[in-house]
């Protein structure tokens, strides 16, 4: 059993892993990748490759194959968003963060898979990918936290061999913007979403939320997604099926 906490992009990444065995180089290996990828997705670092790219250096065909992919699911995520979710907001520079964390995170937990963990769940700032069970018979139990009140949770999933992404306003203020608009979103107090991979639940969240309202519907219509949302009535919003623990 290890567990294992960092301060890696901006926020707290925490490792549960149950499995038996020496893990201690596959845990390096993946915190080392995420702080990687901090230095060089960062859009507040003048050094890294999103903000060189932004300055236009280097040319667009020479960009690394991990850049070359996340701009790829950004563009891919604008399209199915009808432009809420966006890497370039109006006014501001390239910033990619909406798929980065997901991205880098699964590809974290992807390390841990290959290297013979099966049993395990990492957790970055409140967006989580669990694989296998803790116990046998008993999934992760992942805990939402309460929009309002943040020594509480709304809701607890349970969750194997998946991931779970929530945005929200409530840790870094009205940082999530419309796309199309280039205002801070309005209409939702925080959209979970429950995905196969977290790449795809931490962009499908960001998009649901800075879609505002609109984002209930759209959310619930994504394929193989649960959806837990909390509109700005303190209405609950929650897919048929949605495994609570």
């Amino acid at each position: 059993m290890t567990t294992h906490v960092e301060h890696v992009m901006g926020l707290p990444v925490s490792l549960d892993l149950r499995d038996e065995g020496d893990f201690a180089g596959a845990v390096a290996e993946a915190f080392a990748w995420l702080h990687d990828v901090d230095a060089r997705f960062s859009p507040f670092r003048a050094d890294s490759e999103v903000c060189r790219l932004d300055r236009g250096e280097p040319a667009a065909g020479d960009l690394s194959a991990d850049l070359d992919e996340v701009l790829t699911l950004c563009a891919y995520y604008e399209d199915l968003s009808g432009g809420a979710f966006s890497a370039r907001l109006p006014g501001r520079g390239l910033d990619p963060s909406g798929v980065v964390k997901g991205w880098a995170v699964q590809r974290a937990a992807d390390r841990l898979h290959a290297a013979g963990a099966r049993r395990f769940c990492l957790n970055a700032g409140g967006d989580v990918v669990t694989e296998g069970e803790p116990e046998p018979g008993r999934p992760w139990r992942v805990g939402i936290r309460h929009p309002e009140r943040p020594d509480a949770v709304c809701a607890v999933l349970a969750s194997r061999d998946g991931a779970v992404a929530t945005s929200a306003a409530y840790e870094r203020g009205a940082h999530v913007l419309d796309g199309r608009t280039g205002l801070p979103a309005t209409g939702l107090l925080s959209v979970t979403i429950v995905a196969e991979d977290l790449t795809h639940a931490d962009a499908l969240a960001t998009a649901a939320f800075a879609l505002g309202t609109d984002g209930i519907a759209w959310a619930a219509a994504q394929p193989r997604c649960g959806v837990l949302i909390v509109d700005s009535q303190r209405r609950v919003h929650r897919s048929p099926g949605l495994a609570l623990a």
